[in-house]
């Protein structure tokens, strides 16, 4: 077996009294493609800086192999000191290395390249930061949260950008989606300690699950008593992942009454507006449209939102999503056609740039407004460290400023104050941006359990798969099209993730890029004979997959499974996870075969 580009040996590193990595190890051999996952403030970032050795640490040993190029993507880049973004993109490449590369790459994540580094916002700064790390070509590559700041199209490029690479690749993101196409093998950091599966993220979930219920099992057979909050930090992750499988099953019966109650609306307009009482109708956009310095944002959109409703909205960055937020719950008047809202409204909103926290308070201050120490919820007081506790905070971190949180932290701090509001509309901006994975089921869980209509804005697609019950989708031009289901359902109803691209595109005005170095364009129009009998072998094989999902959905929500038979149900889970991706990469192949027969 061949000796790893780089290796990291029991690591330890102390903060203060406790310690953040307690003997942690990493090994990356040449074309390894690892995802490095653990709870926010597990250290993640820390491990990945000593990786790159822009880092110390108090004990352990780090080895990098003579010779061997290392490339590293910080979550907060420096690009001080350069003139334009193309300027610090070039100083990253090597002595020979090629320079229509940069072009090419800063092209595909939407910029120029002649932008002034005062001038970018925090996203494009991170965009400036990717093009740099990927532009030269390195052995080993290690990025920290790649996703973060780009949008959809920008997401699945930078997909096919990894993919054809062959270096070592470490992966940190929260992406699901991301990491399940990506990654060959996990390594999962928790309490200061690595643990590797060398398989990819599609079975990490199961296998963490069964890796704690079997340490839980050891912890009562020596007697030992689990404090009960770290009982609902730690093993509480698997009940709620497992709650969240029937959850999905429930989400596809809200899909389908949509589709149903949109039908009707459609076909009986005025007599459905009229019986509409309590509510029912939230939002009734009629040919809305609202144009910037002769640039359509919006276009003549036609929408209904009902009560109960999961709408994400997603689309590339510059379509004007939050302008139409902004039409939609009557912030901002429409060039032309109507916005009426239902009755009763009770808006919140999740603040992105999360600008509603004072970092000098305390995270019990921020909950209870500095009085006393209980929580209104739902017209009912709670103690404040009791519904800390329902968003995963150690009751020792109430009287922690909220400066010294994490990202995902305050993200989670943010949800915990939007939920203590009465409310029957959440109105939600990238709510999953920093959330570790167990936050993200977390957060799944509420808006299931949320009574009321929830409009979010997002760039998860693996979290609008989970949680919308339609996808209101920017086709480029200011034209907006309502699909019914989560971003799978848009992109079959769609045409696939190139047509996507193809709309972003159109918001998007860079410079021209560079063609790709060393890509060959795959032929279209037209299907060989083999590709013909391929395309008919897939749509046979992908509705086998639908009803075998269907079949371990069902017998996963059988009452009881889990208390009969614990082994058989994380093994049913981690079929069932194999079955979706193996529905993913099928519906991908058909997908472009299909594009290829139209083409």
């Amino acid at each position: 077996m061949a000796p790893p580009l780089l290796l990291l040996s029991d690591i330890t590193v102390t903060l203060g009294t406790a310690k953040l990595l307690a003997g942690a190890t990493l090994s990356i051999g040449a074309g390894e493609r690892i995802c490095l996952v653990g709870r926010n403030g597990s250290g993640k970032s820390t491990l990945l800086k000593i990786a790159a050795g822009q880092a110390g640490f108090d004990s352990g040993t780090r080895f990098l192999q003579p010779g061997a190029t290392l490339r590293y993507l910080p979550q907060e880049p420096d690009l001080s000191g350069y003139a334009t973004v193309l300027d610090y993109v070039r100083a990253g490449l090597g002595p020979h290395e090629d320079e229509h590369r940069a072009r090419y790459l800063l092209g595909g994540l939407g910029l120029s390249g002649e932008e002034r580094p005062a001038h970018l916002s925090g996203g494009e700064a991170r965009r400036a930061a990717l093009a740099r790390t990927l532009a030269p070509a390195p052995d080993l590559l290690l990025l920290d949260e790649p996703t973060n700041h780009l949008d959809l199209p920008g997401i699945e490029w930078l997909e096919e950008e990894l993919k054809s690479l062959s270096c070592g690749l470490v992966l940190v993101s929260h992406d699901r989606r991301f990491l399940e196409r990506l990654s060959r093998a996990m390594v999962w950091l928790d309490r200061g300690q690595t643990r590797r599966l060398e398989k990819g993220f599609a079975y990490f979930e199961a296998w963490r699950d069964e890796v704690l219920e079997q340490e839980e099992r050891e912890f009562h057979k020596l007697g030992r008593r689990i404090a009960r909050e770290e009982d609902w930090l730690r093993y509480g992750v698997t009940a709620r992942r497992k709650r969240n499988v029937k959850r999905l099953a429930d989400l596809q019966g809200l899909r389908a009454e949509r589709r149903n109650f949109t039908h009707r609306l459609g076909t009986a307009k005025l007599a459905a507006l009229d019986a509409a009482t309590s509510g029912r109708i939230v939002v009734d956009a009629e040919a809305v449209s609202k144009s910037f310095g002769g640039r359509a944002v919006v276009r003549g959109l036609t929408l209904r939102v009902l009560r109960g409703d999961r709408l994400a909205i997603a689309g590339p960055n510059g379509a004007g999503k939050t302008t139409l937020l902004k039409l939609l719950l009557g912030q901002e008047p429409p060039d032309s056609g109507s916005v009426r809202l239902g009755t009763a409204l009770e808006v919140v909103t999740l603040d992105q740039q999360r600008a509603a926290l004072d970092p000098a308070r305390t995270l019990s201050e921020t909950l209870t407004g500095g009085t006393g120490d209980q929580v209104i919820v739902g017209g009912q007081a709670r103690h404040v460290i009791g519904y800390m506790k329902d968003f995963l905070f150690k009751p020792e971190q109430a009287l922690t400023p909220v400066g010294t949180l994490s990202g995902g932290e305050r993200g989670r701090l943010l949800l915990a104050m939007a939920l203590t509001r009465p409310s029957n509309l959440l109105v939600l901006d990238e709510p999953t941006n920093d959330l570790d994975l167990e936050t993200l089921d977390l957060l799944q869980e509420m808006l299931s359990e949320y009574p009321g209509t929830v409009v979010f804005v997002s760039h998860d697609r693996d979290f609008i798969d989970r949680v919308a019950t339609s996808v209101l989708m920017a086709e480029g031009e200011g034209r907006w099209v309502e699909y019914a289901g989560g971003y799978s359902d848009m992109l079959a109803q769609r045409g696939g993730a190139e047509t996507v691209r193809a709309a972003a595109r159109t918001e998007r005005k860079p410079a021209a890029a560079a063609p790709r170095p060393a890509v060959t364009a795959s032929p279209r129009g037209g299907l060989s004979f083999k590709e013909q009998h391929e395309l008919k072998r897939l749509e046979e094989e992908m509705e086998r997959l639908r009803q075998e999902m269907a079949a371990a959905s069902a017998r996963l929500a059988a009452p009881g499974f889990y208390e009969r038979d614990p082994p058989g149900f994380a093994a049913a889970t981690a079929a069932l996870g194999v079955l979706q991706s193996r529905l993913e990469a099928a519906e991908e192949r058909w997908l472009e075969l299909e594009l290829r027969k139209a083409g």
